[in-house]
């Protein structure tokens, strides 16, 4: 049986990783199980040690330490490194070797929602390492513009400086229209009970020719990002798809076998 599983901190209950990965390997024929493991963040160094010693064959990584895992690794694709944010770990024997498929998974998702960005500007919030796998994707669909717009200013700049785009305050962003075509939310706060701060500064946006607002998150009840797009008709969606297609892309990493989309959808939409 092959294990893999899933890092990350208190949210790692939260995840629907679990249940999508252990419907597909079903699915594949595979004889495989896919767990959640809460990692404190003094702990990462021996969670990724671990990997080695009980034979993981493959590993996720979310929030917050998407970064973190870095100097643990022994080898990293090259779009993790441009990147610079890893959510999937191949095991070979005991060299480690990362990759993100998180921004490929957003590009298919946009694809899917029939978005297309070649041209077109956007607003990226978020400093962390899914912005920077939304900027590098956006860089790479040739979009014109883009705002990479958070609390940390040197983190913003960062991503600007080894992409491109232009930075902004995230309690700034009220001030003036902004005229972007797509607003995609980077962070990892979709809910008023996550942030009352950032929820406010959604509220008070001024999008006077937005066409999609893009939450990477999901299962957020009350979500203020969605509320602030109904509130000005614009199309919302959250973050599942661009989990799916991230899924289908990582299990393909690991197993060398392919499923269609549709599988992960579905699976995406089985209670539990």
């Amino acid at each position: 049986m092959q294990v893999y599983c899933i890092l990350s901190d208190e949210r790692v209950c939260n995840s629907k990783s679990p249940m999508i990965f252990t419907t597909v390997l079903k699915w594949l024929g595979i004889d495989g199980i896919y767990v959640p493991f809460k990692v404190a963040p003094d702990r990462i160094g021996q969670a990724m040690q671990s990997l080695r010693v009980l034979n993981i064959a493959g590993a996720n990584v979310t929030v917050p330490y998407k970064e973190a895992v870095i100097p643990y690794l022994d080898i990293m694709s090259e779009g993790a490194n441009i990147i610079g944010a890893v959510n999937t770990i191949v095991r070979n024997g005991d060299e480690l070797k990362g990759y993100n498929t998180n921004a490929i998974g957003i590009m298919d998702a946009l694809s899917n929602a029939g978005f297309d960005t070649d041209g077109k500007s956007a607003l990226v919030c978020g400093t962390g390492g899914a912005a920077r796998a939304v900027v590098f994707i956006l860089n790479w669909l040739r979009t014109a513009k883009i705002i990479v717009a958070g609390r940390d200013l040197t983190k913003a700049k960062r991503i600007v400086n080894d992409f491109s785009g232009e930075v902004r305050l995230l309690n700034t962003l009220p001030e003036e229209p902004l005229p972007v075509d797509i607003v995609i939310n980077a962070t990892s706060v979709s809910s008023p009970i996550e942030s009352k701060e950032l929820a406010e500064v959604a509220a008070l946006l001024k999008l006077p020719k937005c066409q999609l607002v893009f939450d990477l998150n999901y299962d957020r009840s009350p979500n203020f990002w969605q509320e602030m797009a109904v509130t000005r008709n614009i199309p919302f969606m959250d973050g599942l798809s661009a989990l799916a297609y991230q899924a289908r892309r990582t299990l393909a990493l690991w197993t060398r076998m392919q499923a269609p989309p549709e599988e992960f959808l579905k699976a995406l939409n089985q209670k539990g």
